[in-house]
């Protein structure tokens, strides 16, 4: 099995590049011989697996594209793998070889806005040049691998039904600081967090304009922690030059994953209004604690909470209403309801060990 993933260095990605070999290590025979092209190969040390690397890849897009579409070809030749799996949304030419592409950004699904263009200009680009990356080969692949139901049914409509997409759950590792966490308590209100990159369609305007509202009202007395500082880029810049003013949000800037442990520890609720997300993984964090939750009335966060009991659904578009959400779980706690998770249909993959089987299925 060969494994293409040569931009992956750092955060979601990288540890999905490491889940994924470190299982294929286990899973498979000792008679399959693993080989994976890397960036850089230092932040792999997993199993039997052997490293190829190619740090050019990160160089250009252009020359991206050249190993994938040419210089992978000819590792193809040479190495005559029976399984060619790229994790990272383009499907290479690697002739009559069975493949997988593994398809987890959702930016060509994503309706900009004309203020997301105006704060991020680059995303229009970006959007469109996803929408025909992920095109080019895709029919050549055995199976598309998603991470959720309702990107399955994104997929569906460019490529058709005779395409195998495999929905794939992640694996999300069970957080360091245990189910114990310190609460702020009723005296001095409780604290929210909501942990996010500064990307427009992360939807943080909600979370402040909902905190703006409360700052008027006498009996709000809790605090809403950010993880950007406004340095990042354009968009941090215009959400702390438009609500750096109110006194209950904390703008922490991004954490390391020792600082996130204690964030959450010290945290009461999560706020999770995100537009658009393959998995949204701080939902599983916070569900793995036995957090309470707030998170987007959308298909993507009904599918990733699944079965919980602390789980409050919120308008992505409607502050008074999140706004009063937050008032009355500060004051006592009772706003959350219980939901059924609902599996997707198959193919379906619940984890790693899973999935290897259905893409190995067949071969010898």
């Amino acid at each position: 099995m060969v494994v293409s993933a040569v931009n992956f260095t750092e955060g979601g990605p990288l540890t999905i590049l490491q889940q994924f070999i470190a299982s294929a290590c286990e899973v498979l025979p000792l008679e399959w011989r693993i080989v994976v092209f890397v960036h850089d190969r230092r932040l792999l040390a997993v199993g039997r697996a052997q490293f190829v690397e190619i740090p050019a890849a990160k160089t250009s897009w252009l020359f991206r594209m050249y190993v994938e579409w040419i210089a992978f070809r000819a590792h193809a030749r040479r190495l005559r793998p029976d399984l060619w799996v790229s994790l990272h949304d383009m499907t290479p030419r690697v002739g009559p070889i069975r493949q997988a592409v593994y398809c987890h950004n959702p930016m060509p699904f994503y309706r900009l806005r004309l203020r997301d263009v105006w704060l991020d200009p680059r995303m229009l680009l970006f959007r469109f040049f996803y929408a025909i990356i992920y095109r080019i080969n895709i029919r050549r692949n055995y199976a598309v691998v998603v991470q959720q139901s309702w990107l399955r049914e994104e997929f569906r409509r460019w490529v058709g039904t005779d395409t195998r997409i495999i929905v794939s759950h992640p694996e999300v590792e069970r957080p360091a600081i245990g189910s114990e966490r310190v609460r702020s308590g009723h005296a001095c209100g409780v604290t929210f967090l909501y942990p996010a990159l500064p990307r427009v369609f992360k939807n943080i305007e909600l979370v402040c304009r909902a905190v703006g509202l409360l700052e008027g009202n006498q009996h709000w007395r809790s605090q809403v922690a950010l993880t950007i500082d406004g340095t990042e880029n354009r968009y941090a810049r215009w959400l702390c030059a438009s609500f750096g003013e109110l006194k209950t949000v904390r703008f922490v800037g991004r954490q390391s994953a020792q600082q996130m442990q204690a964030l959450y520890s010290a945290s009461d609720c999560l706020l999770f209004p995100s537009l658009i997300e393959t998995w949204g993984l701080p939902i599983s964090e916070a569900k793995r604690l036995g957090m309470p939750m707030m998170v987007a009335d959308l298909p993507y966060a009904h599918e990733t909470v699944g079965r919980y009991d602390q789980v409050d659904f919120i308008d992505v578009q409607d502050a008074p209403a999140l706004a009063g959400k937050m008032l009355v779980f500060q004051n006592d706690r009772a706003s959350h309801s219980r939901t059924q998770g609902v599996e997707p249909s198959p193919p379906f993959a619940c984890g790693w060990r899973e999935l290897l089987s259905l893409l190995v299925e067949g071969l010898d």
